[in-house]
């Protein structure tokens, strides 16, 4: 039975966008949103969780965000997950509960969001190159096998190099209009 699946390399190539796209959601723009926090990971527990698994994110301001965190123990290790994020808040710890004021957007806060959406760019990139390397290996696999021939292999391989130079088209043009939204407000 043949290795290579289409279907299931477009749906790998389509899901590292909509990835990059819910990460860039969470790229504030000028008001608190819970969405902002989403790539917050805490080490809890003996493994790596996402916040949303270890508190209750809302936002009862238009400038805060509140994380109220279920195990006290846990407090420490969201507040240190917060600050490495990378996003510029500063966590303000009151018992089980941690305030973030949301920043006014400076020129050089708004540098710094461009370029995590780079950063997140070229994440997904990375991962739609790895779903092709794979699909690679899967057709000269058949072909080691006499399931397809040489020449199918390389067809299909073009096909497959196609479907990664869309994707990373979307990936750059989601991340191009990510970084003019935040660097024009």
């Amino acid at each position: 039975m043949p290795q290579y699946d289409k279907a299931d390399v477009e749906r790998r190539m389509k899901g590292a966008l909509e990835s990059l796209k819910g990460d860039l959601s969470g790229l504030r723009t000028g008001r608190a949103n819970v969405t902002l926090l989403d790539p917050v990971v805490v080490e809890v527990y003996g493994a790596n969780m996402p916040l949303n698994q270890v508190a209750t994110v809302s936002a009862p301001e238009p400038r805060m965000l509140s994380v109220q965190i279920w195990d006290r123990s846990n407090v420490t290790p969201v507040e240190k997950a917060i600050r490495s994020a990378g996003l510029g808040l500063n966590p303000i710890t009151d018992g089980q509960t941690i305030r973030l004021p949301i920043p006014d957007l400076t020129a050089e806060r708004r540098k710094e969001l461009a370029k995590l959406a780079g950063q997140y760019a070229e994440k997904a990139k990375i991962a739609v190159r790895n779903v092709r390397r794979d699909a690679n290996d899967a057709l000269k696999t058949d072909e080691n096998k006499k399931e397809i021939s040489e020449d199918d292999r390389k067809r299909l391989e073009t096909e497959v190099q196609k479907m990664t130079d869309d994707q990373i088209k979307a990936i750059d043009e989601a991340s191009a209009a990510k970084e003019k939204e935040i660097l024009s407000q």
